[in-house]
């Protein structure tokens, strides 16, 4: 072909708005597959080699060569460069399972915070048993009748009527007795905190 007929053919692929089939020199050649296989496995094992598990890598050469023989049977025009293309696949196929991989442990993951822990809370636990200390130092600075009463009514459930009854005051008494201890107990649980 003469370097002017090069030109119109150029000219015809850039300016005409032919199918790609019409295009001048985009016939398809046959690729040899064997010798493309041959030429390109091992490159393409140790490319694998570096980037996944050895048990994958003849799975991954075989899916890139597969990719390479379905793109050649729809592609309307040839594949120019096999050996490039096939170096984009492995590329591609390595970045897709990479992608895969991330995802799959992303849906696997459960973040602490979400995670329900079976048994008391160390934190709960802690700070329960500092306000019990502080109700007990509260309590110990009430009159003697007055804690005695405000315990036997708070932990032992008696009524007031039952309390007064056996200490022997009134019911008026013994209510006076627990607002004082309540009152006693409110300030030193502020003071505290």
């Amino acid at each position: 072909m003469s370097l002017a007929q090069e030109g119109r053919a150029m000219a015809l692929k850039l300016d005409q708005p032919l199918p790609p089939e019409d295009w001048i020199g985009t016939e398809k050649v046959p690729l040899d597959w064997d010798s493309l296989y041959r030429a390109h496995v091992s490159r393409l094992s140790r490319f694998f080699a570096r980037r996944v598990a050895t048990e994958d890598v003849l799975d991954l050469v075989h899916e890139t060569f597969g990719r390479l023989m379905r793109a050649s049977q729809h592609h309307v025009r040839p594949i120019v460069t096999p050996e490039a293309y096939l170096t984009r696949v492995a590329d591609n196929l390595v970045r897709d399972r990479a992608r895969r991989a991330h995802t799959r442990s992303q849906d696997l993951h459960v973040p602490f915070d979400e995670e329900e822990i079976e048994g008391i809370d160390p934190l709960d636990a802690l700070e329960l048993r500092d306000a019990s200390a502080r109700v007990d130092a509260a309590l110990l600075e009430l009159s003697e009748k007055t804690r005695t009463i405000f315990l036997l009514h708070r932990v032992g459930g008696h009524s007031y009527a039952d309390i007064a009854a056996a200490r022997g005051m009134s019911v008026k008494r013994v209510e006076k007795h627990m607002s004082k201890a309540l009152m006693q107990l409110r300030c030193r649980l502020r003071t505290q905190e």
